[in-house]
């Protein structure tokens, strides 16, 4: 009997140990799986090649600004207030204004015409959304027709905009803009006609009809 008893006590504690064990390891390779879940990111921590709205990150990295696909809707992008045409000379707007200027060609036969006029009283602002596609376009053609025509580009006024067609600048509210861009001229400092948004017929057609007082 105690021969017995002694066998049945050795094969409950080998039985108690082995399901230990079996614990043991099936602990152990949760333990792995939850440190590789935890080592792996999720699809949405893991970071992407392009950050949609890196850009500020390129700033002073000239080769890889000049590959990169800018989002034109992200602030850290747009000319605010007083800006300068040699603003478009650099990223991100360069390569959307030296196209656009490069690009366009008036009609010469109405850029005589406009050569022929008086501006000596003349002023023009511009006002414009570096976010906005028209004003990526119209800009540098209108920019065009300036060369062209040889006005003299200290005698225009630059305005950037906010996407709520605002300003960071005293009396702004006074241009009531409503769309960019937009193009104002004065004669003596007196408003004579605006273009907006698009021309009606073409930019260099819709400023010579302003001047001579065609509408």
């Amino acid at each position: 009997m105690r021969i017995i008893a002694t066998i049945t006590i050795i094969t409950l504690l080998a039985a108690l140990a082995g399901c230990s064990a079996t614990r043991k390891n099936r602990a152990a390779d949760a333990d792995r799986a939850r440190g590789e879940a935890v080592a792996e990111p999720s699809h949405d921590e893991q970071v992407p090649e392009v950050a949609p709205y890196g850009n500020a990150a390129l700033a002073g990295k000239p080769d890889e600004a000049a590959a990169h696909v800018w989002d034109f809707r992200d602030a850290t992008t747009w000319l605010l207030g007083e800006i300068t045409p040699a603003m478009f000379n650099n990223q991100p707007h360069s390569e959307w204004y030296h196209a656009g200027f490069a690009q366009y060609e008036p009609d010469m036969a109405v850029m005589k015409e406009l050569i022929e006029q008086k501006t000596d009283d003349l002023t023009i602002t511009i006002v414009m959304g570096t976010w906005c596609p028209d004003s990526r376009r119209e800009v540098p053609r209108f920019m065009k027709i300036i060369d062209l025509w040889g006005f003299p580009v200290e005698k225009i006024r630059f305005i950037g905009t906010d996407i709520n067609k605002v300003a960071p600048l005293e009396n702004f509210s006074e241009l009531a803009i409503e769309r960019v861009p937009t193009f104002i001229f004065f004669i003596n400092n007196v408003e004579t006609g605006r273009i907006i948004e698009v021309p009606v017929t073409s930019l260099e057609q819709d400023t010579r009809n302003i001047l001579t007082g065609e509408r």
